[in-house]
Formats: C-alpha cells, sequence, structure tokens
C-alpha cells in the first residue's frame, strides 16, 4: 500500500517524546484498536436516532454517505499518519503543517485545547450508552445507570494503566467479542428479515426538499459518530511496529470492514422491527434479538453489547491519552501531562486525567453529547485536518509522504465537502455557536500563555 521512502524524518522533539514510548503493536493489534474505537456503543445505541432522523429506511443513506466521508477523511489521516508517525497524531500534523514558528503553535493549541473537551464528551457518551444498556438488562433507575456510567470510567483506567503490547492484546479479545455481537445481529436479521417491511418508505420519503437534507445532514452526522476512530491509531503513532506501513493499512482495513457491517446490521434490523418502533427504541439491538429469540437471547446480547462498549471505551480513552501526553513531553502543554511509566513505559497522568475529566459528564443525555463532540471536532480538528494535506503538499515539500492518497485531491474535497454540510444541518447550529465561543476562548487562552513564555505572536 505506502510506496515511496521507508523513512519518515520526525521533528527532534516528536523522536524524544517516541522513545519514552515502546512500538510493540503489529498490524493485526493497530487494527483492532482502530474498530473497537470505531464500533463501541456507537451502532448498538444510534441505529434508532438515525432512523428517526430521516423518518423512515431511507436512514440508509446516512449510513452510505457516513461511509464515503469516512473513506476519504481516512485517507486524509493515512497520508498524514504515515508521514509524520509519532504519539500525539493531530497534535503534531497542524504544528508541522502550518509553520512550527507561526500559525502551526495555533493550530497545535487549539487542538489540546479541543481534546480536553471533546475526550470527556467522547468518553462520557460511551458510558452513558453503557449505562442505557446496563439498565435495559437490569432495571437500574437512572441514578444508578449514570453510576455505573462513572464506575466504567474509573475501571477503563485502571485496565489501560498498563505496558501498550498487553492493553493491544486485550484490545484483540475485546474486538473477537464485538465481532461476535455484532455478526449475530446481521446473520439472525438476514434469516429472519421481511424484505417488504425494509422498505416501508413513508409517502414522500425521497422527496428533495429542504427537510429532506436536513434529516440526511442530521443521520450522516451520527452515522459519523459510528465511524470515527478510524483515526485513533494516529495518536499511537509512536507505539506502532513499521508504521509508514500499518498505519494506513490499519485505517483502510477498519474503515472498510467496519462499514460493510454496519450496512448489513441496519438493513437485516428494518427488515424485522418496525422503523417506527426502532426510531424510538434506546436499546434496539436487545429488543431485536428478544423478540427473535427469548428474553434469555436478549440478556446474552446485552452482556455483549456491554463488552463491546466497554472495548470501545478503552481504546478511545487509550488515544486521548497519548495526545496529552505527547503535547506535555514536548513542552508545549501542562509538563505534568508527560509523565510516563518508569518501568511500562506508558503515559500515567494523562490517563488519569483523561478517564477523570469524563466522570462529571455521565450524567448528560447521548444525544447532546454526541452533538456538541461531533461539532467541536469538525470545527477544530476534522476541517484542518483536510487543510494540513494541501498545506504540506504546497509549502512543506521537505516533509517525506511515503503513503500518498489515491485520486489525490478528490478524497480530500470530498471529505471537506462532508463535514461543512454536517456541521451547517439546522440540529446542529447551537452546537455550532458553542463551538465558536469555545475556538474564542482557546485563542484567548493561547495569547495568554504566549506573552507568559514569550512565544509567536508576543514574543
Amino acid at each position: 500500500m505506502p510506496s515511496g521512502p521507508h523513512h519518515s524524518e520526525l521533528p527532534p522533539e516528536v523522536e524524544r517524546t517516541s522513545r519514552q514510548l515502546v512500538r510493540g503493536m503489529g498490524l493485526a493489534q493497530a487494527t483492532s484498536v482502530n474498530m473497537l474505537n470505531m464500533i463501541g456503543i456507537g451502532p448498538f445505541i444510534t441505529i434508532g436516532t438515525i432512523i428517526s432522523a430521516m423518518g423512515g429506511p431511507q436512514a440508509i443513506l446516512g449510513w452510505l454517505l457516513g461511509a464515503l466521508v469516512a473513506v476519504c477523511d481516512g485517507l486524509v489521516y493515512a497520508e498524514l499518519g504515515a508521514a509524520m508517525p509519532g504519539a500525539g497524531g493531530a497534535y503534531i500534523y497542524f504544528r508541522e503543517a502550518f509553520n512550527r514558528e507561526t500559525w502551526g503553535r495555533i493550530f497545535s493549541f487549539l487542538f489540546l485545547w479541543e481534546t480536553i473537551f471533546v475526550a470527556p464528551l467522547s468518553i462520557a457518551a460511551a458510558c452513558v450508552g453503557f449505562g442505557d444498556y446496563l439498565g435495559f438488562a437490569s432495571g437500574f433507575s437512572h441514578r444508578g445507570v449514570t453510576v455505573s456510567a462513572m464506575a466504567v470510567c474509573v475501571l477503563v483506567a485502571v485496565l489501560l494503566y498498563r505496558p501498550i503490547a498487553a492493553v493491544g492484546r486485550l484490545s484483540q479479545v475485546f474486538l473477537a467479542i464485538v465481532l461476535a455481537a455484532t455478526l449475530w445481529v446481521v446473520v439472525a436479521g438476514t434469516i429472519h428479515m421481511n424484505v417488504r417491511m425494509a422498505l416501508d418508505f413513508p409517502p414522500g420519503a425521497f422527496h428533495l426538499s429542504r427537510s429532506f437534507f436536513a434529516g440526511l445532514g442530521s443521520a450522516t452526522l451520527f452515522a459519523m459518530y459510528n465511524y470515527g476512530g478510524y483515526n485513533n491509531i494516529t495518536y499511537l503513532g509512536g507505539e506502532v511496529q513499521e508504521p509508514i506501513k500499518n498505519i494506513p493499512r490499519a485505517i483502510v482495513l477498519s474503515i472498510l470492514a467496519v462499514a460493510v457491517l454496519y450496512l448489513l446490521m441496519s438493513v437485516t434490523l428494518i427488515g424485522t422491527i418496525p422503523w417506527r418502533q426502532a426510531a424510538t427504541s434506546t436499546a434496539v439491538v436487545s429488543e431485536f434479538i428478544t423478540r427473535l429469540y427469548g428474553s434469555w437471547a436478549g440478556v446474552l446480547i446485552t452482556v455483549l453489547i456491554l463488552i463491546a462498549t466497554f472495548g470501545g471505551i478503552f481504546t478511545g480513552t487509550l488515544g486521548y491519552s497519548r495526545i496529552l501526553f505527547a503535547a506535555g513531553a514536548e513542552g508545549h502543554f501542562f509538563k505534568v501531562f508527560g509523565r510516563a511509566h518508569p518501568k511500562g513505559h506508558f503515559p500515567t497522568v494523562a490517563l488519569v486525567a483523561v478517564a477523570a475529566l469524563a466522570i462529571p459528564l455521565c450524567g448528560l443525555p447521548i444525544e447532546k453529547l454526541v452533538g456538541a463532540l461531533m461539532i467541536i471536532q469538525v470545527m477544530f480538528q476534522f476541517i484542518l485536518q483536510v487543510l494540513a494535506v494541501f498545506a504540506i503538499r504546497l509549502f512543506r515539500r521537505e516533509i517525506e509522504i511515503p503513503f500518498r492518497m489515491w485520486l489525490y485531491p478528490w478524497p480530500a474535497l470530498v471529505a471537506l465537502a462532508g463535514w461543512v454540510y454536517v456541521a451547517l444541518t439546522p440540529a446542529q447550529r447551537q452546537f455550532v455557536w458553542e463551538g465558536a465561543i469555545l475556538v474564542v476562548a482557546g485563542l484567548g487562552a493561547y495569547l495568554l500563555r504566549a506573552r507568559v513564555v514569550k512565544e509567536w505572536p508576543l514574543a
């Protein structure tokens, strides 16, 4: 897959940071980490939300459009990840692409600023989904669900507090359970699917009105939340073996595998449960299996989903902790985050902090958590990520690009258009304003820090 040189020079501080870590993840483990972060709780709790956004089985269009954007955006990450395979991902890409002495400082700082908010939102959303499914199986009250979500944050931090090779092996175990759950749903749905039910489109389902495109935008946003996670391996770039080859391969393989699973699961589920019922369910997959095989099967699939969700939280927390670690170790953020375990060579303070910040958010509704999470990432990260590819190719030609996206520049342009589209749909505008406030606050924080440490533009 990759072509060109087999070595990519990293900036000296990135090399120093990477030497504190261990390159203990091969292609199988890297792909497992990505797929776990992509699947997690997402499809098990948002299938109903996507159907509701489109108002019928035509919700499959949201999955298809999301898959297209994910593949194109994945190629953006693959190119950047192979060129700069260090811990921290976009934190490195922004600093190097936009001139490390000027605008690169601001954009990389804003990414770190975003991570302080995005990491807890992402982890809390998955923990709340975990709590919802646990409530379906156990009959917990809302308070019990919230407490269980908070407990998951703590347990994940405990399990991640170990060397990366052990974490990689554990992620493969989680992935096997995730695939068992999704394949059970797909096979059961295929056997019992009613094609007429799957094609029960309401009147005017494909009328290209303003409401149609607004619904498609919302459905695509939630689909992208489910596909999201293919960039997780770029945050772990300093711990991947042969990163120039394995980072692009892990990204592409995980997106294609997960896209097929999601599409099959959605179609077969809509063909088994009336879409009007599925659109209002918070535990639609458990209800689906219960309907087919009885209560014992509903309990079993719920247990598998809970393990899958835990695996997604596990890998998500792993990736976010590496961003703060890299920035702290290089002295571009609070230095305390740059501490590594003296024997295990893995981040310590950053890991605990990411999990702890998610705990207070576990009482919020999952729709608000996901909406805010995605829009903040679009504004701070995803759009800039595409622009970084163009900036490196045009202005930073000394940076080797061992993997070049296919059909350049079209995948980058499609990804850019997709992110702008989902951000500007009516249902997301409230979060756009909140994101804009965060941008202004982040710029203020950067200028304050620049004044203290005498950096550009206040040097």
